[in-house]
């Protein structure tokens, strides 16, 4: 499939694939459906974290150019005065790909790096690899986040066509600057669809979680990703979940973030708790959820990472079917583009949504506008 390389001219207007596991079924539409794709008593779990500006371009002591792309929080018992895991480029910018980059200058713990007016010193190697670093900054408290938003610019890659704002990735509901990239599955979600969703009685709940680098263009680190990242649940949104299951409601986890926050409290204590925590749960196939019925994601192609995490929703037979239909009818992947909702029962009303039934013989040649109806906007 064929990345975004912009932002839609609406967010809330994107080619949706909707997948059924139960009826083993999909379908077209688009996301301004989703009012009438879900039903009374279901719930939305969004992430609510802000997309900071977390790629840093600068130079070393010696002169020699290097990019700081901020990971995770190192040590977030410093409070004001954090510790960031960074993961290091050699010379170039998003332009290129990231797998092209050079390798950075060989750097040891003391050496400085500056960005701007900003400066760190490197703390420590990550024993995964040499290029991922915990940096110090000189400056702490607000004048640190004071000086990562006038300094960095948001993290992105060659594949899209212009450098983009730090508005055009966030989510309309973002709060605490948590995220390192874009939670991009809630993208799509507009203040008029989360409204026309209350109005027909789907409710939706806010965690926040740590959203780390999709890669770093380094192959060691990038087998390891996701890597241990915090999130904290509010005791309203374990509420809220509790409700929607009593009364035969779905949870549907807004991202692949929010399955990991969710899935994750309960690997660690048995059960849904409020509060904060860290996870390294890695969704597969084979991980058979406890919390979350269903996902609205971004639109993945097969052999990527977050393909894999959707075969906790579905059997992987529906879902090749599904992403060779998507990719023949022109679905954009990555962060600005299209979307895919897993849910059972989500195709349930065939006189309002036509769905095209799962073959498994089926191909992408074989695959044609006919076999779609659109649901809902036009194109």
């Amino acid at each position: 499939m064929t990345p975004a390389q912009t932002y839609p001219a609406r967010r809330d207007d994107v080619r949706l694939l909707v997948i059924d596991p139960v009826a083993a079924s999909f379908a077209e539409t688009r996301t301004t459906a989703l009012p009438a794709l879900l039903r009374s008593g279901d719930l939305l779990v969004v992430n609510d974290a802000a997309t900071l500006p977390a790629s840093l371009r600068g130079r070393d002591a010696q002169g020699r150019e290097v990019e700081a792309r901020l990971i995770s929080l190192a040590d977030e018992a410093r409070g004001a005065d954090p510790l960031f895991w960074a993961a290091l480029l050699g010379a170039g910018d998003w332009h290129q790909r990231t797998e092209d980059r050079p390798l950075p200058p060989p750097l040891a713990p003391g050496d400085r790096l500056t960005f701007g007016s900003l400066a760190a010193a490197i703390v420590a190697h990550a024993p995964l690899s040499p290029r991922l670093v915990a940096l110090h900054f000189d400056v702490s408290g607000d004048a640190l986040w004071a000086a990562l938003y006038r300094e960095a610019r948001p993290v992105q890659y060659s594949y899209l066509a212009h450098e983009l704002p730090l508005w055009a990735v966030q989510t309309v509901y973002a709060g605490r600057p948590w995220a390192f990239e874009m939670p991009s599955a809630g993208r799509p979600l507009s203040w008029e669809t989360l409204l026309a969703l209350r109005g027909r009685g789907v409710h939706w709940a806010a965690l926040t979680h740590a959203a780390g680098l999709s890669t770093t263009g380094d192959p060691t680190i990038d087998a390891a990703l996701p890597l241990p990242e915090r999130y904290e649940i509010p005791a309203a949104t374990a509420i809220a979940i509790a409700e929607a299951h009593r009364s035969g409601g779905r949870v549907i986890a807004v991202g692949t973030t929010v399955v990991r926050a969710l899935e994750g409290a309960v690997a660690a204590h048995g059960t849904l708790r409020p509060g904060s925590g860290t996870t390294d749960l890695r969704i597969g196939p084979h991980f058979r959820p406890r919390v979350v019925d269903g996902i609205l994601s971004g639109t993945h192609a097969e052999g990527e990472s977050h393909f894999a995490l959707l075969g906790a929703f579905a059997k992987d037979d529906l879902l090749r079917d599904a992403a060779a239909f998507a990719e023949a009818r022109g679905f954009h992947t990555h962060e600005l583009g299209d979307s895919m909702l897993i849910a059972r029962g989500v195709l349930r009303d065939p006189d309002t949504l036509h769905r095209h039934t799962f073959a498994s013989s089926l191909t992408p040649s074989a695959i044609g506008p006919q076999t779609s109806l659109r649901i809902g906007a036009p194109h």
